[in-house]
């Protein structure tokens, strides 16, 4: 369709409204056949009486269907249901495992992880010495030393001076 075919049929829509607007507002009567003949869909339009009932003359009453219309009743119960769902979310949240450490001390063992980092290595370092006095008391006692004594002797010291190296760079 054309954009001119397009703007005819709107205009012809736009004078069909127009004459039924003329002619509702002037309360003339309107046949049946007029608003079909006018317009161009021929579809025939059913006039509705929503407030006037042309049998008894009078007015007529509203009569609602529709049981939902109000926001009232479109809400009603919903308060208790939320209240409901949030009752039983809490009660699941409130599960004791759930608020409780795995273990009571997890905080304090954190908190030492840091200290003890710096204090490792000093300590291996005593207990390096600790073993060494030990054997060289041991070798002394013993009189004749054995050869696999004098080589764990050795090699513990060459550990130790390797200890503290590495501790004096770090400080």
């Amino acid at each position: 369709m054309s954009l001119q075919e397009q703007a005819d049929a709107r205009k012809a829509k736009l004078a069909a409204l127009k004459k039924r607007k003329t002619l509702h507002d002037s309360g003339a009567p309107q046949p049946a056949g007029a608003a079909a003949a006018d317009d161009d869909d021929d579809r025939q339009e059913v006039f509705k009486f929503r407030n006037y009932d042309p049998e008894t003359g009078k007015a007529r009453k509203h009569a609602r269907t529709d049981e939902n219309d109000t926001v009232e009743k479109q809400v009603e119960g919903l308060a208790e249901r939320a209240i409901l769902e949030d009752e039983i979310r809490r009660a699941q949240e409130l599960d004791l495992t759930n608020i409780q450490p795995k273990k009571p001390n997890w905080d304090l063992k954190r908190d030492l992880d840091r200290k003890l980092a710096k204090v490792k290595p000093k300590t291996e370092q005593a207990i390096a010495q600790l073993i060494r006095k030990r054997l060289q008391a041991q070798r002394g006692t013993a009189g004749g030393a054995e050869p696999a004594t004098d080589e764990l002797i050795a090699g513990m010291e060459r550990a130790g001076e390797d200890a503290e190296e590495v501790g004096s760079d770090e400080e």
